[in-house]
């Protein structure tokens, strides 16, 4: 059997449960619509950021640029639901939690943007944000991150992300597919963030994401991109001069670790030096253990190359700075690159000013 024989197969076996788990949505969003089940507004204006497909959209750093944005002319608070966490209810971020207590993501918002913002984690949103304003009353603006499918709460502004890359009109309901919605369901948000786009957009790309989306008249589309910054140590030395990596040569050898939904982004970003990369992959949030380190230093101590380092990514990060398995004497060769994320300019509104003139009116 061919490979396109065993797609076949595999997608007739599927069909049945995308429909059911279609339906399932379908019931689910119309009690919502029809008010069988009850959606809470609050007094303070909150920002959902979210997506309509399965992980790997860039919610966390499009969070991030929101909050650099907006940070000093509003007392954010953030609320997620911190997947794959350890722990249950609401808990506040303080320094002196982990990854493990709040989640990897969360972590790294609450520690980029330490002092500037109230972070919390809790599933139930509607219970997060009365204990988050009832801890800080100050607060006056409530981003929820990947809070799209949590209809409980009505937020003022939806953002949806989409991925350029695995665009929503070419895509199948769960489990056949990456949707966790249909694609009607983009009527209900506000502005939609197509990412991950390549820099050289052309006017005809933008045009056919136009008309695939099929966007009302009142709905923002905007575009964005991710921009890689230069190699960090993950362990923190003492001579900063020390720890500069004169950024990837062609006789430089790299193993990329990642653990995250998507890392084609970043493996095509390293292979644009040259350098020979080999990868190691990982589900997403996925925690590393004894075993998994000492089969990434296995494979790492077998590779070529005058230099040698391991790379990973900004959330991986945090997961590996906190673990205890990782060997003291491997850490000067361990980097993560850093993302930002730029909005490309395109005709229309700009990304933060319609944001905002939608907050206050």
């Amino acid at each position: 059997m061919n490979k396109q024989q065993r797609k076949t197969v595999l997608d007739a076996i599927l069909t049945p449960f995308s429909w059911i788990y279609g339906a399932g949505v379908w019931l689910r969003n119309q009690a919502f619509n029809l008010g069988i089940l009850k959606q809470e507004s609050f007094d303070v204006p909150v920002v959902s950021v979210g997506n309509i497909t399965v992980g790997g959209t860039g919610k966390t750093p499009h969070v991030e640029y929101i909050i650099e944005a907006l940070c000093r002319r509003y007392k954010i608070g953030v609320l997620s639901r911190g997947y794959k966490r350890k722990t249950k209810g609401f808990i506040l971020a303080t320094d002196s939690l982990s990854p493990r207590d709040i989640g990897d993501e969360p972590y790294q918002i609450f520690h980029k943007f330490n002092g500037l913002i109230t972070l919390a984690v809790c599933e139930n949103r509607r219970k997060g944000i009365r204990e988050m304003r009832q801890i800080d009353p100050g607060i006056d603006l409530i981003i929820l991150d990947d809070a799209f499918q949590h209809r409980y709460v009505k937020p003022k502004v939806n953002i949806v992300l989409v991925d350029y890359t695995r665009p929503p009109f070419n895509d199948r309901l769960l489990p056949l597919g990456q949707l966790r919605e249909p694609m009607d369901r983009l009527v209900s948000c506000d502005m939609v963030v197509v990412t991950k786009c390549p820099s050289d957009l052309s006017p005809v790309d933008i045009r056919a994401m136009k008309e695939n989306l099929n966007l009302f008249p009142y709905q923002e589309l905007f575009f964005s991109n991710i921009r890689y910054a230069d190699p960090v140590p993950v362990f923190p030395v003492p001579n900063p001069q020390l720890a500069a990596l004169s950024w990837l040569q062609p006789e430089d050898t790299v193993l990329c670790v990642t653990g995250i939904a998507n890392a084609k982004p970043l493996v095509r970003y390293l292979r644009q030096f040259a350098a020979q990369v080999r990868v190691m992959h990982y589900d997403d949030h996925h925690y590393f253990t004894r075993k998994d380190f000492a089969d990434i230093f296995s494979i790492f101590d077998r590779l070529e190359g005058q230099r040698k380092f391991i790379i990973t990514t900004e959330k991986d990060m945090v997961r590996i700075l906190n673990n205890p398995y990782y060997p003291p004497t491997m850490r000067d060769i361990i980097y993560y690159i850093p993302i930002r994320v730029g909005i490309l300019e395109t005709e229309g509104h700009e990304f933060i000013p319609h944001l905002m003139k939608k907050i206050e009116e």
